[in-house]
């Protein structure tokens, strides 16, 4: 007879296999409708009054995505990883879902081929647009790790949480704030990071 625990474990699979193919699904569908047909007129009017506002804080918060930020930050993991072996598995897990992502959204890019906003400040990033690489990073770093620490037993994990999850939002929004990507390009980078997440965190339950 098989377990009760073995057959929540196997619900548990077949849910996050189902959430890696519906993101994957979504994020081509999505992808292949905006190069297709461009970005729908009503998101244009909103994405135009989101461009330079607080541009200094969203430059700060795109910078979190830049390799100069997270080269640091992985070499702490690193060594946290070599510290407590009781997080080494969530810490590699973090690191290769931030490889992932930003491969995988890089490789994306040169696919799907959508050329950038006009409307940019600061800095005119000339890679092409969908998907955001920074949202499918900190979708797939920074939210796995508000996924992770609100699992675990911190005392202190609400907190950090919700910080880390407003961190996520923050630099999708900062995107915008500085004209470098569309609404869409955003929703593709989210799901491309999810299914990233959901497809290692299905691999980890193996």
């Amino acid at each position: 007879m098989v377990s009760v625990g073995t057959s929540r474990r196997s619900r548990t699979t077949g849910t996050r296999l189902w959430a890696v193919v519906l993101c994957a699904v979504a994020f081509v569908a999505l992808g292949w409708s905006v190069t297709r047909f461009g970005e729908p007129a009503p998101l244009r009017a909103w994405e135009a009054a989101w461009v330079n506002h607080s541009t200094l804080l969203a430059w700060w918060l795109t910078w979190a995505c830049y390799a100069y930020v997270l080269g640091p930050i992985g070499l702490i993991l690193l060594g946290a990883a070599w510290r407590y072996p009781q997080w080494r598995v969530r810490i590699v897990w973090s690191l290769v879902s931030l490889l992932l992502c930003w491969l995988l959204a890089d490789l994306a890019q040169h696919l799907f081929d959508r050329p950038r906003r006009l409307d940019w400040v600061v800095k005119h990033e000339t890679s092409f647009s969908y998907p955001s690489s920074h949202a499918a990073i900190a979708t797939g770093f920074y939210g796995l790790w508000a996924w992770v620490v609100a699992r675990s037993r911190l005392p202190s994990r609400v907190p950090i949480a919700v910080l880390l999850a407003f961190l996520v939002a923050g630099i999708c929004w900062s995107r915008l704030a500085l004209g470098a990507h569309y609404v869409t390009d955003l929703a593709g980078g989210v799901l491309l990071g999810a299914a990233v997440v959901f497809a290692g965190a299905g691999a980890l339950r193996r």
